[in-house]
């Protein structure tokens, strides 16, 4: 078999035809849906990159929300701490003061009642030794006696505190 240029000039023409015909109906649509697909496929990457950097923005700014009421919690903490320490203080301070107040008037009181019974004892005193005087005007007795019954009525108003 030989070489026929008819053929090879009939193919050529064929092929060129057939390219075209390629091009127009079916390269220009196949190739439009490519664009289209390629166009979708960038958006979609750049849209997804946004997502991702506004995703990063909001975790920084969640977590510096977090900060932000960590050290805020820890402030009312402190404040908190603080507002009840003042008021123990306060409170012990006034403890203390109602202690001293209620020593002060333990003591008087104390000292009240020491008064009358001191004047108590001196009207008793007073009593017994009118009573001793009377018994020793009416018995004469000698001093050795005397002195007995001073000792006697002595140790019973003694006993009688």
């Amino acid at each position: 078999m030989g070489w026929h240029w008819e053929s090879f000039v009939f193919a050529i023409v064929a092929f060129v035809a057939l390219f075209l015909l390629l091009r127009k109906f079916a390269f220009g649509p196949l190739f439009g849906i490519m664009e289209e697909r390629k166009r979708l496929i960038t958006e979609q990457i750049q849209t997804t990159e946004q997502n991702r950097l506004q995703s990063e923005q909001l975790l920084a700014e969640q977590k510096q929300a977090m900060q932000d009421v960590r050290k805020e919690a820890h402030e009312i903490i402190e404040q908190a701490r603080s507002i009840s320490s003042k008021q123990g203080d306060e409170i012990i301070g006034q403890a203390k003061t109602e202690a001293h107040r209620l020593k002060n008037e333990a003591v008087k009181d104390i000292e009240n009642e020491k008064n009358k019974a001191i004047s108590a004892l001196r009207s008793q005193v007073s009593a017994m030794s009118v009573m001793i005087a009377s018994k020793i005007i009416e018995k004469q007795i000698d001093e050795k006696s005397q002195e007995q019954l001073v000792e006697h009525y002595l140790k019973e108003v003694g006993g009688k505190q």
